[in-house]
């Protein structure tokens, strides 16, 4: 892993933002997927930079052995108990809590290493998927040896020609996410059709691709062929609110995210979020998130860093 410090010139200072952290495969390892044990990133990462609010370009899939582990995505306070497994995705913001004695093994891989068919069956790109599950019985025991068998895999290279370890470790990959994504075959909030779900889904990529361009559901609807009215049923199905509050809860998320993680002032937020002027953004923040962004951002760095 290679972690980043970005950086914005403001009124001739610079402006930490939120720390991006690309993937960098291991020295003589294949690109696209790495898997260690928790031992093995308490010996080599900085403490310090882990518990630091940090954004990932992969994925985390973490599956926990033994121990506990609190882990927090986009300000959601996560209590991991063994067994259970976290998610989280490419953007999202997150950062760990004290590594000390839990056990437990990481998956961490780009989003384009799986096969397309794959990657659509497990919901790869859903950025609003549970962040943790809780398999249990035969589900539990799949998703272990699944992880099992990948982190053997993993360790075992020159065993075969690279190009054939590479396509071991990407099948082996697939069946952990699909484990990972049907814990026991339960649903997961069901999806209405097909077509529906298509629908979402086209939306939910254009609203993650656009949202500081417009948060008007009549362009979406627009650019994507569809009228309002069937995007907001779409979403409703597949998220669960219509498809203006989505937007609206993307735009204030990330708000969210550069308020508790940078030192941004509230007019660069705005003109980044793309609103007219701050006085604009501070409405609609506060419409939407039941307080002011300063109070937001000093409740946060405060202690209260649970608030969502």
């Amino acid at each position: 892993m290679v972690k980043k410090r970005q950086e914005r010139q403001e009124g001739g200072r610079a402006v930490p933002e939120i720390r991006e952290v690309a993937f960098s495969a291991p020295a003589g390892r294949p690109a696209g997927v790495e898997v260690l044990t928790l031992a093995e990133l308490r010996d080599r990462a900085d403490a310090c930079q882990l518990s630091t609010p940090h954004r990932p370009g992969f994925h985390h899939l973490l599956l926990l052995d033994s121990g506990r582990l609190v882990h927090c995505v986009d300000f959601r306070e996560h209590v991991l108990a063994p067994g259970d497994l976290l998610w989280s995705r490419p953007g999202q913001v997150q950062h760990f809590g004290d590594l000390t004695g839990a056990e437990g093994r990481l998956v961490l891989f780009e989003a384009g290493f799986l096969d397309a068919a794959t990657a659509a069956a497990a919901r790869v790109e859903d950025w609003y998927g549970p962040a943790v599950r809780h398999p249990e019985g035969a589900a539990a025991r799949a998703v272990d040896a699944a992880m099992r068998a990948l982190h053997q895999e993993f360790g075992e290279l020159g065993g075969l020609p690279l190009e054939i370890h590479l396509e071991v470790l990407r099948h082996l990959l697939a069946v952990l996410v699909l484990r990972a994504a049907h814990p026991g075959g339960q649903p997961d909030g069901g999806d209405g059709t097909c077509e529906g779900n298509a629908t979402y889904v086209r939306f939910r990529d254009a609203v993650e691709r656009d949202f500081t361009r417009s948060r008007r559901v009549a362009d979406y609807a627009r650019s994507l062929g569809y009228a309002p009215r069937t995007l907001s049923r779409a979403t409703e199905v597949g998220a669960g609110v219509g498809a203006k509050e989505f937007i609206d809860r993307r735009v204030v998320l990330e708000a969210k995210r550069l308020l508790a993680h940078g030192d941004q002032s509230a007019a660069r937020i705005a003109d980044r979020l793309g609103f007219a002027d701050a006085t604009n953004f501070s409405k609609f923040f506060q419409r939407r998130a039941g307080t002011t962004p300063i109070a937001f951002r000093e409740a946060v760095r405060g202690g209260a860093g649970g608030a969502t």
